[in-house]
């Protein structure tokens, strides 16, 4: 018995492996505080322009794991989150970022009564073994009949130009939803923490255990 308590003491005092988001959001890595872990944040340059048919599912995988690759020769042995975002539409449109007021208005009008399907990919990658683990979140999301004013209160309010779809859900833009259908409801804001503790358990960071 002592044995085994002294091994568990050893295991227990490991220290916990680098972690890096590759992000430039500041709401992912407000997502990721939530897990209590130490991380690094490293932004990638990576070109999020969609490639010719490519669909919201392969485009999300696409950029999540070259998020993570693009950073990974700068930051040694690690595990690298990568994250991407896309929502599609009632007409089936990918939708991102508007970047503006007017744009962010069109997202908005065209959104109203409407559902929205928001497609979250994730990847871990240890930079070390080079295996990479990847999942696609969806999440369903619908809005309530929106006025002109209320669209304009909000932007005004919450200026989520850089949010995709419009929606900065951890703010004002919750009240411009009536419903949402979806496993992991951090999935919303852009990184989805339920898949992302299982991969982490995968690779030996149990987020209860360090916390």
């Amino acid at each position: 018995m002592l044995q085994l308590s002294a091994r568990y003491l050893i295991l227990s005092r490991m220290p916990q492996p680098k972690i890096v988001l590759a992000s430039s959001s500041p709401y992912r890595k407000k997502l990721l505080e939530r897990l209590h872990l130490a991380f690094e944040v490293v932004a990638p340059e990576v070109d999020e322009s969609p490639t010719s048919n490519e669909g919201p599912e392969a485009l999300v995988k696409r950029l999540a794991i070259a998020k993570a690759r693009a950073v990974a020769a700068s930051v040694g042995n690690a595990l690298i989150i990568g994250a991407d975002q896309v929502a599609v539409n009632a007409t089936g449109d990918m939708i991102g970022k508007p970047e503006s007021h007017e744009r962010a208005i069109e997202q908005l009008r065209q959104a109203s009564a409407n559902w929205t399907t928001l497609y979250t990919g994730v990847a871990l990658l240890n930079n070390q073994s080079e295996q990479i683990q990847y999942d696609t979140v969806p999440i369903k999301v619908l809005f309530r009949e929106l006025s002109e004013n209320e669209i304009e209160n909000y932007l005004r309010t919450e200026q989520p130009y850089d949010c995709t779809g419009s929606v900065k859900v951890e703010g004002l833009g919750i009240a411009l939803l009536s419903r949402l259908e979806g496993d992991d409801p951090s999935a919303i804001i852009g990184l989805p923490l339920i898949c992302l503790t299982r991969m982490l358990a995968n690779e030996g960071v149990d987020v209860l255990s360090i916390a």
